[in-house]
């Protein structure tokens, strides 16, 4: 059954979804807007893909050993959470009695968009991306290892859904989709533009120029630190127009607090 729903708005976007019986939908702690009064909300430790998921009858967990590894699964799962820096907690929400209806929305001024997965392809989406999903889609931690890691804007830590069913991102600015594919296949944008990719795209990080002059002057002066993102393949991705770090430079400097300088680059806090 398709997830109905609609996003509404502009600088700040919602998604209204409407639940048929039968229907679960869940989100992370903190997106949640509005329900109708026959919605129950239950809020677990853990999602889907783990622990989270409840059993339908008490003879389903397997005695103490599935009560057991229910356990197990949700406390490794809450840990690898808490480890991305993401809420612990979900929010579940079915209807009672007939249809309803569920708002949700991000937390920064911007776009939102449904995937519709369909088990064949996965989707990567920035930490803090996630709003909402089926509880048909299971939402998991990707961990960047290595230099990709440790450069890219957004850490460690990519959201990862697998499964069928309609899952609701959010980001900050205005979205534009692309393929590599269409551009010779590779892409290269600031770090902290990436908001989702889809499975088969490779996402790596690279250093701006090489270390002589002008390499010296892109990180100095060109506001982008040392590190741009890679994006090879062929498949969809979503960019972002809005990048947390400038709303936050931008935020700074209209308080008289602007820590970044006048130049940005190697002089940014976050660079590199």
């Amino acid at each position: 059954m398709t997830l109905q729903q609609e996003i509404v708005g502009n600088a700040m976007q919602m998604a209204v979804v409407s639940l048929q019986p039968g229907q679960t939908v869940y989100c992370e702690a903190g997106k949640f807007l509005f329900k109708t009064t026959n919605v129950t909300m239950e809020t677990r430790l853990g999602g889907p893909s783990g622990g989270g998921r409840q059993p339908q009858n008490p003879g389903d967990t397997g005695g103490m050993g599935g009560l057991l590894r229910q356990a197990m699964g949700t406390a490794m799962q809450a840990g690898q959470r808490a480890l991305a820096g993401e809420s612990l907690a979900f929010q579940y929400f079915t209807p009672q009695g007939g249809e309803g209806t569920v708002g949700f929305a991000g937390v920064l001024p911007g776009e939102m968009r449904a995937l519709e997965l369909d088990g064949t392809r996965a989707w990567f989406a920035e930490k803090d991306a996630f709003v909402a999903a089926e509880s048909t889609v299971d939402f998991g931690i990707a961990f960047q290892g290595g230099r990709t890691g440790r450069s890219g804007g957004e850490g460690f830590v990519l959201e990862k859904f697998t499964g069928h069913g309609t899952v609701i991102i959010a980001g900050a600015g205005n979205f534009i989709d692309l393929n590599p594919a269409d551009f010779g296949g590779r892409v290269e944008v600031d770090t902290g533009c990436v908001v989702a990719f889809e499975e088969g795209i490779q996402y790596g990080v690279q250093r701006v120029g090489g270390l002589n002059r002008q390499g010296v002057m892109n990180a100095v002066f060109g506001g982008e630190g040392l590190s741009l993102a890679t994006l090879e393949g062929n498949g969809r991705v979503i960019l972002q127009s809005l990048t947390i770090e400038s709303l936050a430079n931008a935020l700074k400097k209209a308080q008289g607090g602007d820590k970044q300088g006048p130049t940005g680059g190697l002089f940014s806090p976050n660079a590199g």
